[in-house]
């Protein structure tokens, strides 16, 4: 069975690679789901894997295979399978797995304490470039049939879902938070999907990013009903703030504190970038910080997502596709056919500007 893998450490190593056949007995208690790999969506995780910025192998292995954005289809299940999940069920599986924290005890590993992550297809964790795959039924989510054609885009809207719904969950707080403006930072598939979640929770919403329109990312953002706003042309104070809520998306971390002056009164920030260099720029920190306190604002990170996350995207897909009909399916932009033509992936995600996803086609629809 081929998959793609890496040799952690060593920058380019992204390659085909044989694997025996996964069994339902791997996974104890009759709970394993064996399911055939329909599509998988790749992403700026697996290009820095691949340039072994982070990532390891698992435990007695020295690869790592990639890929954590998955689409299959069950072939098989054990004895203890719940009925939601039978063979031609369309699934998709999460990423993280529980480490020992009192928060992954109680299946809440995306707020881990553990300095540890294992998530497949980034750490410590086979992921979904390959064939098939075997998994605790616990960890693979049902989709109806109507999303074989934009399943692949789940996992990357579980990042703006959980997002979203956090920032709904600390206002709660407030008894009465009613946002009405929001801003999006960031173009890319992220930034896109959370323009999408937060329009269907019928918000005015301005989506923030550098390159100036027209190109497809901002017409797909004036075709939800949204405003697209280039930073090449106009400043975030100037942006149509102060929002209720921010999104930040881009991984441009000295944009977060632009964003913490455009927040209003009882606003929440969230940020989604993970950034890992080294910038430092001045900031007016006592004007943020007076903000933030006389402002009652709040600022939060979030990361991966939750099994909740994952159920309620399949919710806000479906209505997605009810009420902007083929909007999802504009984002797959760019399909690689086949496990083997892994070096056209690398070049799409490193070099096309116009794609938003793209992602490999392991066994056809």
């Amino acid at each position: 069975m081929k998959a793609l893998a890496v040799y952690p450490g060593r920058p380019g190593s992204l390659h085909l690679e044989e694997l025996p056949e996964p069994t339902l007995d791997e996974i104890p208690g009759g709970r394993g789901v064996l399911v055939r790999v329909l599509r998988v969506g790749v992403d700026g995780t697996d290009r820095e894997i691949d340039a072994a910025e982070y990532g390891e192998a698992p435990p007695g292995e020295r690869f790592l295979v990639t890929g954590h954005e998955s689409l299959g289809e069950v072939l098989a299940v054990g004895p203890n399978v719940p009925p939601s999940l039978k063979p031609g069920t369309l699934v998709v599986a999460t990423v993280r797995r529980p480490g020992t924290s009192p928060y992954d005890r109680i299946g809440r590993q995306d707020f881990t304490t553990d300095a540890v992550y294992f998530e497949r297809g980034i750490n410590l964790r086979h992921g979904y470039l390959t064939e098939r795959y075997v998994e605790d039924c616990e960890w693979v989510v049902a989709l109806p049939e109507r999303l074989r054609e934009v399943g692949v885009l789940l996992e990357p809207t579980t990042v703006a879902e959980k997002g979203v719904d956090q920032a709904y969950e600390i206002q709660r707080r407030l008894r009465i938070w009613r946002p009405q403006r929001a801003a999006v930072l960031g173009a890319g598939t992220i930034g896109l999907l959370a323009t999408l979640l937060l329009r269907l929770r019928g918000l005015d919403v301005v989506c923030y990013s550098r390159r100036p329109a027209p190109y497809l990312n901002s017409e797909l953002i004036e075709a939800l009903g949204a405003t697209y706003v280039s930073s090449e042309e106009t400043a975030l104070a100037d942006a149509g703030g102060p929002f209720d809520l921010i999104f930040e998306a881009t991984g441009f971390s000295p944009l977060v504190f632009e964003a913490a002056q455009a927040l209003g009164k009882n606003g929440v920030l969230v940020l989604a970038s993970v950034t890992g260099g080294s910038r430092r720029i001045e900031i007016d920190a006592d004007a943020i910080n007076q903000g933030f306190v006389l402002g009652n604002k709040v600022m939060v990170g979030t990361v991966n997502a939750s099994r909740d996350d994952f159920e309620r995207g399949v919710a806000e897909l479906v209505r997605a596709e009810a009420i902007y009909p083929g909007w999802l399916g504009r984002l797959l932009t760019t399909p690689i056919q086949g496990l083997d033509r892994y070096e056209q992936m690398l070049d799409a995600l490193n070099n096309d500007r116009d794609a938003i996803k793209v992602y490999v086609e392991v066994n056809g629809r």
